[in-house]
């Protein structure tokens, strides 16, 4: 790839809905896309609307920040307010809701909540503030597990004991079975997340293909990628084929980052369970750290509640997750959850389904009720 308007052009995505439109004739697919950031192209290039009407795209619970509990918050909040403490985090978790607040709320209220980059950020704080204890807010899949092992082990090679790791760190497979293994929740394929696939590669998902005989394809994030991996999933099916394919070869590797892989197992293993918003809990789905680092394990070295805390009863998050209801089915969805007074999960990380659909999926309903075409709707970059 060159530019990134050679994964938008017009023709292409034309070609592949007339394929579509034939492959999926007379029959109802649902297919799920894992990842929120397949959701947020979904939704921002109007991909839903060019499908044709038998297609259902079922939103999965691939946004880490979405599907941390309130009680881990409840749990970073008492941290980030205990004696001596800097509390760092990625920007999107600021302003994830707990039980009583969130760790903005706490900022405002005294404690030090710093927003970082990157887990080595928050190590330059630590460098910078030796009197003070520095903790870091680890969340993520796959995809960013590397980066805080990495800075584990530079922290335990340079010797900096006040800086710590609160891990909360989940695995994707896990997480998909729980899916295929829901009572309520049919589904045809999957659009397999990206960024997860370049670390883990493809190997892990074959499970998906040989015990639930559902086709998968570890797709980018481009609106051409997406449409094409439909497509795939569609052409398995109408071959009577089952297989673990990749439509992003430019980035994803069969046998993933082997290297990333070995800093992850050296630093951290996986807990007995943990519990996911909307899935509840889900056996050896999240990481915590090893014994051997257990002087920058923030769990270890803080008392923290540890608590399990239920949903808000009017929050949908749930459901949305687990693919059930659609971001404007939730009962407070554009009214009194938005992204500037947000309820649940879903509606703060720039990941999130609701966060999504609220920021372009109105265009997309309008673009339904208008019965819009393919060729109507205009391609980012041009004027």
């Amino acid at each position: 790839m060159k530019f990134v308007d050679e994964f938008r052009r017009r023709d292409l995505v034309k070609k592949l809905q007339d394929q579509i439109a034939e492959l999926s004739a007379g029959k109802q697919f649902k297919i799920m896309e894992v990842c929120g950031g397949h959701t947020h192209t979904i939704y921002k290039h109007g991909i839903e609307d060019i499908l044709p009407s038998n297609i259902d795209l079922i939103h999965g619970p691939g946004c880490p920040v979405c599907v941390i509990p309130m009680g881990r918050i409840d749990d970073a909040i008492a941290i980030a307010k205990s004696p001596n403490v800097i509390f760092t985090t990625y920007g999107d978790m600021m302003r994830v809701p707990g039980s009583d607040g969130s760790l903005l709320d706490a900022r405002a209220a005294g404690a030090d909540v710093r927003f970082v980059y990157s887990p080595l950020d928050a190590l330059k704080v630590a460098r910078d503030n030796s009197d003070k204890e520095v903790v870091f807010f680890a969340i993520g899949f796959e995809t960013t597990t590397p980066s805080t092992a990495l800075t584990l082990k530079r922290a335990k090679d340079e010797g900096l004991t006040n800086f710590s790791i609160f891990c909360n760190h989940i695995t994707i497979i896990p997480a998909i079975k729980a899916i295929l293994d829901s009572p309520d929740l049919r589904l045809d394929g999957f659009i397999g997340p990206g960024h997860v696939s370049t670390i883990i590669g493809l190997r892990p998902y074959q499970f998906i293909t040989q015990k639930y005989k559902k086709p998968i394809v570890a797709a980018g994030f481009e609106p051409l990628d997406v449409v094409q991996s439909i497509y795939m999933i569609l052409k398995q099916i109408a071959d009577g084929r089952c297989e673990v394919e990749n439509q992003y070869k430019r980035v994803v590797r069969e046998e993933g980052n082997i290297h990333g892989l070995r800093v992850m197992q050296e630093t951290m293993e996986l807990r007995p369970f943990f519990e996911w918003r909307g899935l509840g809990f889900i056996n050896q789905s999240a990481l915590k750290l090893r014994p051997e680092f257990e002087a920058w394990d923030a769990e270890v070295k803080f008392e923290i509640p540890g608590v399990r805390v239920a949903d808000p009863k009017a929050c949908q998050c749930g459901e949305v997750l687990k693919g059930v209801i659609k971001p404007w089915e939730c009962r407070v969805f554009g009214t009194s959850c938005t992204p500037e007074t947000p309820i649940g999960t879903c509606m703060v990380s720039s990941e999130g389904a609701c966060a999504a659909y609220y920021n372009y999926g109105r265009f997309s309903m309008a673009a339904q009720r208008r019965n819009i075409q393919v060729s109507d709707i205009p391609v980012i970059g041009e004027q």
